[in-house]
C-alpha cells in the first residue's frame, strides 16, 4: 500500500478544540463522530535474518492506537498517530491486531498478517497499470511468496522509492507522459531479495472525465448565452471555428453536457456577425469554463466591429491548472481597461494559447452576465435625472439644447437636484421625492441654488400617471406633479401660467432603464425642454424573502468536508424531534435588513442553558437585535451583521463554536443556489479547523 502522510496531529487538535460538553450531546458533532476509518499498518522488515519488524499504524479520525503483535509478547498501547513501533519476531506467520481509538471512545480493529521468513521471496508477480481516472498516474500491485513488503522505483528523478505491504497497491503520478523504467523489489526477513523491471508507457487522459461545473441560477434577462445547456441560447453563433482558424473542432458530450474540443490550436476564431452581434454594454462579465491537458498560456480576445475601424482587447492567463475544469470570469471593465472602446457590437471571440500548434483545450458555458437586475414593466419604478452632461437642457428643437445645455459644472452644482426621484407605481400612482433640498429657482422664491422644496412642487400632493406606450407619452395628474423641471408645462412656463392639474410629456426609451423626455412649453412656442432619466435597478436579489431549513433528512449536518455530514447527519427522526426548529424563519429584506424569527419555541442547546430540546428562544439568538446582510453573488457569500444573527445553528461562526468563542458581530457563510428557491449554506467553524456545518434552506 502507498505510504500516505496522515496529518493526525492536526485532526486531533481540530477535534479537541471543537469538542463539547456532555450536556450538548444532541447536536454537538463530537458525540456523532464516526469510529476511525481506513485503519491499516505499514509493515517493514530488516533484511538481515534478525526478524526485526517496524510497524506504523495508519488511520483517519484516530487519537491513538493499540497494537497486539500476535505472539506471546505484551501489546503496545497508546501509540500516537505517525509513530512507529519495532518488534522482533521468530520466523513464522502472525496475526497482529491494530485497534484505532477515536475521540469519543469508538474504536475500529483490523487484523494485519505479518509473515516473517528467513527465506528469500519467490514467485514475484507484478501488475503495473495506468489509472483509468487520473492522467499520468500509474498503479502497481505486487505479490510474492515469503515476502512481507515491496518497494517501487518508478524511474522518475522526481519520485522517491515507495515502500508498501506486499499485496497492497501503490501509486505515483508523473509530471509527463512517456516510457519509464519501473523496478519492483520484494523483501522478506532474509538478506536476499527478488526484483522485477519493466519499461512502462505512462499515458495521459486527454479529455475531461466529468462535465464542466453547472452555472448558477440567474434570471434569463441577466444572461447573454452563447453556448450553455443551463441557459437559453441568446446568440446565434455562425461559426465556432472560422475559416481563418488553425485547429480541429469536435463537438462532444461529457456526462450528457455539450462541450467543444479544439485540438492542435494556434488560434481559434468564433464568429457572430450582423444581427447576431452581442451588445454587452449592460453586462458585467464574460464567463467561460476551460479544460486543457497542456496549456501554459490561454488568451481570450473580444472584437467589436460596430465602428468604422473596430476595437478589440485581449486578456491573457498564464499557468492555469491543467487536467481540471477552470471557471474563468472576466469583468467587462478588464476589456475596456485594456483598450476596447466599445462593447455594444461584439462580433468575434478569439482563443489562442501556448504551446502554439499543439494547444488542446475544451470549453463550455460561454456567456455574458450581470448582477441580478430586471426591468419593470413600462415606466414602473424609480427614476432620476441622469447625472451627466447634457441630460438637462433647453433648445429650439428636439435634440438641440443650445439655449441651456447643463454641462459637467452645472451637474456638479445641482447635485441636490440630480438626486431627486420620480416614482411610477405599478398601481398608477406617481410621486416626486425631492429630499431635504433641491434646486430652487428664482420664480419659486429661491436663489437659483439648493434649498428647501417649495409647494406645490415638493411632492406633498398625491398624483397619478397614464403611460401611452403606443403614443410615446406619459401624462401626470395632480397639482405640482412634474418631470425634469417644474417650470415647463403644456400651457407655457411658470410663473407666467397657472400651475396645471395635468402635464403630458413625450417619452422615448433609449434602453431598458433609460428614457428621453421632452415637452414644448406652450403649443407652437418652439421652446423644447429636454431631460434624460435613468431608472434605479430593480433589486432581484434572489435571497430576498423568507427562508426555512428544508424539513428533510440531511438538511442539517456537520462533517470534515463539504458534502460530508457523517459527524452529525440530522436524519428523519432528528427532523421530527426538532420540529420547533425547522419552522424558524430567516428573512432577507429587499432593503438589506435581516431577521431571525424563532416563534415561541426553537431547539435550545445545552450551551444556551437549555435541555437540548424545544424551549423558549435565548438572547441574543432570539431575533431581538436588529441585523443586516450583504450578499456577494460573485463570491457566493452572505455576511450577516448584528449580534445574534445567524443561519442554520447559532453555535457555528467564523471564529469557532459557541460558547468557546465570543458571540460575533458578523458572520460570513458560503451559499450556493441549487434552484431559484433552494440554497446550500456552509461555514467552517474556525478557519482551517476542518469542521464544516452545512444547511439546506428553502424559500417559503
Amino acid at each position: 500500500m502507498k505510504i500516505i502522510k496522515y496529518v493526525f496531529s492536526i485532526c486531533l487538535v481540530a477535534l479537541a478544540i471543537y469538542s463539547c460538553s456532555q450536556d450538548d450531546d444532541n447536536t454537538d458533532f463530537v458525540d456523532n463522530v464516526a469510529a476511525p476509518t481506513n485503519v491499516s499498518a505499514n509493515v517493514v522488515v530488516t533484511q538481515d535474518n534478525t526478524g526485526l519488524v517496524t510497524i506504523t499504524p495508519l488511520g483517519e479520525g484516530v487519537t491513538n492506537f493499540n497494537l497486539g503483535f500476535g505472539d506471546a509478547s505484551e501489546p503496545a498501547n497508546e501509540i500516537q498517530p505517525g509513530t512507529s513501533v519495532s518488534h522482533t519476531y521468530e520466523e513464522g506467520t502472525y496475526e497482529a491486531t491494530i485497534t484505532a481509538n477515536g475521540l469519543n471512545g469508538l474504536t475500529t480493529t483490523i487484523v494485519q498478517t505479518i509473515v516473517v521468513s528467513f527465506q528469500a521471496p519467490e514467485n514475484l508477480m507484478v501488475i503495473i497499470e495506468n489509472d483509468t481516472a487520473t492522467s499520468r498516474q500509474v498503479n502497481v500491485t505486487a505479490t510474492a511468496d515469503f515476502a512481507i513488503s515491496y518497494e517501487v522505483n518508478f524511474g522518475d528523478p522526481a519520485s522517491t522509492v515507495i515502500m508498501t505491504n506486499i499485496d497492497d497497491p501503490t501509486s505515483f503520478m508523473y509530471d509527463a507522459a512517456g516510457t519509464y523504467t519501473i523496478t519492483v523489489t520484494a523483501f522478506s526477513a532474509a538478506v536476499e531479495t527478488v526484483s522485477y523491471t519493466e519499461d512502462f508507457e505512462v499515458t495521459e487522459i486527454l479529455q475531461p472525465l466529468v462535465s464542466a461545473p453547472a452555472p448558477p441560477f440567474r434570471q434569463e434577462s441577466d444572461v447573454l448565452s452563447m453556448f450553455c445547456n443551463t441557459y437559453e441560447l441568446d446568440v446565434n453563433v455562425s461559426s465556432w471555428r472560422s475559416d481563418w482558424s488553425t485547429s480541429t473542432l469536435t463537438d462532444l458530450q461529457i456526462d450528457g453536457d455539450d462541450t467543444k474540443f479544439y485540438a492542435d490550436a494556434d488560434f481559434v476564431g468564433v464568429e457572430f456577425y450582423g444581427g447576431d452581434a452581442v451588445d454587452a454594454s449592460q453586462m458585467d462579465a464574460f464567463h467561460l469554463d476551460f479544460w486543457s491537458v497542456n496549456s501554459t498560456t490561454f488568451r481570450i480576445k473580444l472584437v467589436d466591429l460596430g465602428g468604422a475601424s473596430g476595437t478589440e482587447a485581449e486578456i491573457v492567463f498564464e499557468d492555469l491548472p491543467q487536467n481540471e475544469w477552470v471557471s474563468i470570469d472576466i469583468p467587462m471593465s478588464d476589456f475596456t481597461d485594456a483598450g476596447m472602446t466599445s462593447i455594444n457590437s461584439i462580433q468575434q471571440l478569439i482563443f489562442s494559447g501556448i504551446p502554439v500548434g499543439t494547444f488542446d483545450f475544451f470549453i463550455d458555458n460561454v456567456y455574458f452576465y450581470r448582477a441580478a437586475t430586471t426591468s419593470a414593466e413600462g415606466l414602473e419604478g424609480t427614476w432620476r435625472m441622469a447625472s451627466q452632461s447634457g441630460s438637462l437642457g433647453v433648445g429650439p428643437s428636439i435634440g438641440d439644447i443650445s439655449w441651456f445645455p447643463c454641462d459637467d459644472p452645472c451637474v456638479a452644482e445641482r447635485a441636490c437636484y440630480f438626486d431627486d426621484t420620480y416614482t411610477f407605481g405599478s398601481d398608477g400612482s406617481f410621486a416626486n421625492d425631492l429630499g431635504a433640498e433641491s434646486w430652487i429657482e428664482g420664480w419659486q422664491g429661491g436663489g437659483d441654488s439648493c434649498g428647501v422644496p417649495v409647494a406645490p412642487h415638493d411632492g406633498s400632493n398625491s398624483a397619478t400617471y397614464t403611460y401611452n406606450e403606443a403614443g410615446g407619452t406619459v401624462t401626470l395628474n395632480g397639482v405640482g406633479a412634474y418631470l425634469g423641471l417644474a417650470k415647463a408645462n403644456n400651457e407655457g412656463q411658470l410663473p407666467d401660467v397657472a400651475v396645471p392639474n395635468t402635464i403630458t410629456y413625450n417619452v422615448t426609451f433609449t434602453g431598458p432603464n433609460a428614457i428621453d423626455v421632452n415637452i414644448e412649453s406652450g403649443t407652437g412656442s418652439g421652446v423644447f425642454w429636454q431631460y434624460k432619466l435613468v431608472r434605479d435597478a430593480v433589486d432581484t436579489n434572489p435571497l430576498t424573502g423568507t427562508w426555512v431549513m428544508a424539513s428533510e433528512s440531511g438538511s442539517l449536518g456537520v462533517g470534515p468536508s463539504l458534502g460530508d455530514i457523517s459527524w452529525f447527519p440530522c436524519d428523519d427522526p432528528c427532523v421530527a424531534e426538532r420540529a420547533c426548529y425547522f419552522d424558524d424563519t430567516y428573512t432577507f429584506g429587499s432593503d438589506g435588513s435581516f431577521s431571525n424569527d424563532l416563534g415561541a419555541e426553537s431547539w435550545i442547546e445545552g450551551w444556551q442553558g437549555g435541555g437540548d430540546s424545544c424551549g423558549a428562544p435565548v438572547a441574543p439568538h432570539d431575533g431581538s437585535n436588529p441585523a443586516a446582510y450583504t450578499y456577494n453573488e460573485a463570491g457566493g457569500t452572505i455576511t450577516l451583521n448584528g449580534v445574534g444573527a445567524y443561519l442554520g445553528l447559532a453555535k457555528a461562526n467564523n471564529e469557532g463554536q459557541l460558547p468557546d468563542v465570543a458571540v460575533p458581530n458578523t458572520i460570513t457563510y458560503n451559499v450556493t443556489f441549487t434552484g431559484p428557491n433552494a440554497i446550500d449554506v456552509n461555514i467552517e467553524s474556525g478557519t482551517g479547523s476542518g469542521v464544516f456545518w452545512q444547511y439546506k434552506l428553502v424559500k417559503q
